[in-house]
C-alpha cells in the first residue's frame, strides 16, 4: 500500500514538472488589443428593419412629397386604407385615436375614417404640418448632421415623428441619439430617419393649429 502511495506521488511530481516546463515567464502585452478610437456603435435591427426587399420606391415619384408619403404608407400598411392592426391603429398611415383627436377628428367613427381615403390623406398632411411646426427648430439645428451613423434630414425627422410622436424625436436628436424610442414592433427612430431621409417635404407648411377640414 505504501509503495502504491509513493508511486502515485512520484507520478504527480513528474507530471507537475512536465507542465511547468511549458510555462513561460513572459507576461502577455494587451496594449495592442485596445479599442481606443474605434467606432463601437452598433444597432441590432429588428426583422422589419432588415427586409430590404420590401423597400418601396416609385421611380416616377422620386424623392417628391408624394413619393415620401407613399413610401411611408407602404411601410405602415402596404398602402391599405382599410387596415386596422392588432393595436388598433387605423388606415393607410396607421393613425392612433389620440393623434386623430389632436388634428380635429376626435368624434370620427372608425368605419367612417377607414372608408374615406380623402379624409385619411387630409389627416396625414395635417399631422405632418403640426409635427413640422413642433420640430421646426430641430429641423433647423440638426438638418445635415449625423446622429448614430445616419444623416439627419427634414423628411427623416418628420417620418420619425409619425412613428413616435414629435416629443420623442426631440429627445432623440437633442440627446445625440442616446434617448431612443421603438414601437411595439421594435422599429426605431433611427431606422425611420434612415429609411425616409432625403425626400423633399418643403411642400408641407408648418402649422401649430393644423386641423382636418371636411
Amino acid at each position: 500500500m505504501i509503495k502504491r502511495i509513493v508511486g502515485l506521488s512520484g507520478i504527480l511530481t513528474i507530471g507537475g514538472i512536465f507542465l511547468l516546463s511549458f510555462t513561460t515567464e513572459e507576461s502577455i502585452d494587451l496594449s495592442s488589443y485596445s479599442t481606443e478610437g474605434l467606432d463601437l456603435y452598433y444597432v441590432a435591427p429588428n426583422f422589419s428593419e432588415i427586409e430590404e426587399e420590401e423597400l418601396f420606391f416609385a421611380p416616377e415619384l422620386g424623392r417628391s412629397y408624394v413619393g415620401f408619403k407613399e413610401a411611408l404608407a407602404f411601410k405602415e400598411s402596404r398602402g391599405d386604407y382599410g387596415v386596422v392592426n392588432q393595436f388598433g391603429y387605423l388606415g393607410k398611415y396607421q393613425f392612433g385615436i389620440n393623434t386623430l383627436a389632436l388634428i380635429g377628428l376626435k368624434k370620427i367613427g372608425r368605419n367612417e375614417f377607414l372608408n374615406d381615403p380623402a379624409l385619411q390623406e387630409k389627416a396625414f398632411y395635417a399631422n405632418l404640418s403640426r409635427n413640422k411646426w413642433i420640430l421646426r427648430r430641430d429641423i433647423q439645428w440638426f438638418d445635415g448632421k449625423v446622429i448614430n451613423g445616419v444623416k439627419v434630414t427634414e423628411s427623416g425627422i418628420l417620418a420619425a415623428a409619425h412613428l413616435s410622436g414629435p416629443g420623442s424625436v426631440k429627445k432623440y436628436v437633442r440627446s445625440g441619439g442616446v434617448e431612443g424610442f421603438s414601437d411595439a414592433f421594435g422599429t426605431t427612430i433611427r431606422y425611420y430617419m434612415k429609411r425616409f431621409g432625403g425626400y423633399d417635404t418643403s411642400f408641407v407648411v408648418p402649422d401649430r393649429r393644423a386641423k382636418v377640414i371636411f
